[in-house]
């Protein structure tokens, strides 16, 4: 997930989601090698997006919609967004306690772009004051948000389909017939996993493995690997005073240069802006 930042951005990172706020300016994001539900609101001015295979403009109120696993991108040059990422199995979670499906299932959004999206605008709004004036309570009322946004998109811009092939294992919501090789990676973020290392967890080849990889997840399993040290990269930052150099040996890079690199690359800033943009828990 690229995105630019500047100062007044605002950043509050929990277990199962992240919401950025961007108040005006410059943009750029792609939801590129996520496997993440990323919700893009658009709230003031317009900007170009594109998919695989399609591109057009967009004008606030709007949204963009990526399941894990595809890609979406945007450029604007003055606008005001939220973004919002959830995990897989929160998303499903919601699904599952909203009664709109059982535990076996596969959730995509029906769409990616959302014209004239007055709902979503009005929940982003609400996200947006929130952020802006943090009171005591604030963790409670942006959990609230999320809810609310996760259930009115299954309501209305999800397909939920059944799927025998995806399980609930230690890392999360999985395909089965990766689930091994998946949960190696997580094991191993802070080391390098060789192609046939992680195909041989499969009990694949590597051809058959990198093959039905980039099925199911839309994208390599080495992208993938990078996507979740990233990740955890975000976790580490957020939740602990880990130094930077710390933070980089645990996800895998023997570089603190090589890592703040990536991170830039991959977030559209440094460590030490995404880590100055938190917001940290309010107290009475």
């Amino acid at each position: 997930m690229k995105h630019t930042t500047d100062a007044n951005d605002q950043i509050l990172v929990r277990e199962q989601f992240t919401v950025y706020l961007h108040p005006y300016g410059p943009a750029r994001w792609s939801s590129e090698a996520r496997q993440t539900y990323d919700i893009f609101c658009l709230l003031q001015g317009a900007l170009r997006w594109t998919d695989e295979s399609h591109a057009d403009e967009l004008r606030a109120p709007a949204a963009l919609l990526a399941s894990p696993g595809e890609q979406v991108g945007a450029n604007g040059a003055h606008v005001t967004y939220l973004l919002v990422t959830l995990a897989p199995a929160y998303v499903l979670d919601c699904a599952v306690r909203a009664r709109l499906t059982r535990a076996d299932a596969r959730i995509t959004f029906t769409t990616h772009a959302v014209n004239r999206a007055e709902r979503l605008a009005r929940l982003a709004h609400d996200f947006a004051a929130e952020m802006r004036a943090p009171e005591p309570g604030q963790e409670l009322v942006v959990a609230a948000l999320v809810e609310q946004l996760t259930v009115h998109l299954l309501r209305h811009h999800a397909n939920i389909r059944r799927a025998d092939e995806l399980e609930l294992s230690r890392v999360g919501l999985v395909d089965r017939r990766i689930r091994r090789a998946v949960e190696l990676m997580h094991a191993q973020l802070h080391e390098d996993v060789p192609l046939e290392e992680m195909a041989a967890a499969a009990f694949l080849s590597p051809f058959h493995f990198a093959r039905l990889f980039k099925k199911v997840t839309g994208t390599t399993p080495h992208a993938y690997l990078a996507a979740l040290r990233l990740e955890r990269a975000r976790a580490l930052l957020a939740t602990t005073d880990l130094s930077i150099t710390e933070v980089s040996a645990r996800v895998g890079y023997t570089s603190p240069s090589h890592f703040a690199k990536a991170f830039r690359q991959a977030t559209g800033l440094s460590p030490r802006t995404f880590r100055a943009a938190l917001i940290l828990e309010v107290r009475g």
